[in-house]
């Protein structure tokens, strides 16, 4: 009988102890990080606008648990299409105060196509201005390239220059130069590197549709060349051949959406200036999105509403 009890709890402890090894436990919770998605602050040189700014960053600043950096997706500020130097730098100034004062986190800017200044202006001297176009936006935000890249652990993060000057006006897609940049950028990526993709304007979007009050009188859908990629399909055709692309993340429209299409996720991520100051766009409240990423490559968003006042 010793001999017998002896050897059921020798089974037991062995069973016991087999368990609670690596290959028996319970799966390891995978590592992940957060990023906050701020987009389309707008902000001007007005109460409303600045206070609704420095509330949205210290928000994203404070929260539990911490998020690691924010990602800025463009439309710093209210318009610099057809606006004088000195507006302008207004509200770079407001930009730069409230920046400065509230955000403790590292960022990394996308450019807007509102941050671009003198497109509509007819002025030649404006023109010919060294801060003309996209100079006077990389300079406030210290970026050296108007598209790049970065790594976080096994994450690579792709900023794309969506917006650019078209006639007067602008309309989003990749340039030639930039095109055989991305090319080389996904080629020369390892396979096991996840790849967040982030642009201004969306690649592929529902919202864009939505962004219209009415369909076109026979019905056909308004999406403006202006509010989507006009090279989506070129990029989509693209994406096909790098599978560890797995997201691609967007603002402009001030709308949100989630759309999922050849095993890529695109996230359109609303706006903190909702609609422009004036409450919320279309139902949706000014609001930033969270993203969690993880090691094994998944992704998920939150999007948080943090209470913004519209302008009287």
């Amino acid at each position: 009988m010793r001999r017998r009890k002896f050897l059921q709890n020798a089974s037991i402890a062995s069973v016991a102890a087999m368990l609670t090894t690596p290959a028996f436990s319970a799966e390891k919770k995978k590592k992940s990080f957060r990023v906050g998605f701020i987009s389309d602050v707008h902000v001007k040189p007005t109460e409303i606008a600045e206070a609704g700014m420095r509330k949205a960053f210290k928000h994203v600043n404070e929260l539990q648990p911490k998020v690691e950096f924010i990602i800025n997706g463009g439309d710093s500020i209210m318009d610099a299409l057809n606006v004088s130097k000195e507006k302008v730098q207004k509200q770079w100034d407001v930009w730069n105060k409230v920046l400065n004062e509230e955000n403790k986190l590292p960022i990394y800017h996308c450019i807007g196509n509102h941050d671009a200044w003198g497109w509509q202006m007819t002025d030649e001297a404006v023109k010919n201005d060294p801060l003309y176009d996209k100079q006077w936006v990389m300079q406030q935000h210290k970026m050296s390239n108007r598209f790049y890249s970065f790594v976080h652990q096994n994450w690579k993060f792709i900023v794309l220059d969506s917006p650019h000057e078209n006639n007067g006006g602008y309309i989003a897609r990749v340039d030639e130069e930039q095109y055989a940049w991305l090319e080389n950028e996904l080629k020369s990526t390892s396979v096991s590197t996840h790849i967040c993709i982030v642009s201004h304007i969306p690649i592929v979007s529902f919202c864009s549709a939505m962004f219209a009050d009415k369909n076109e009188a026979n019905g056909d859908w308004k999406i403006s060349r202006a509010l989507l990629h006009v090279d989506a399909r070129k990029l989509v055709d693209l994406f096909k051949n790098h599978k560890n692309i797995v997201c691609c993340l967007s603002g402009h429209i001030h709308l949100q959406d989630a759309v999922e299409y050849y095993g890529i996720q695109y996230y359109c991520n609303g706006a903190i200036s909702g609609n422009w100051w004036s409450g919320a766009f279309k139902g949706f409240e000014p609001a930033y999105a969270i993203f969690e990423f993880s090691e094994d490559g998944k992704v998920t968003r939150q999007m948080v509403n943090y209470d913004a006042k519209p302008e009287q």
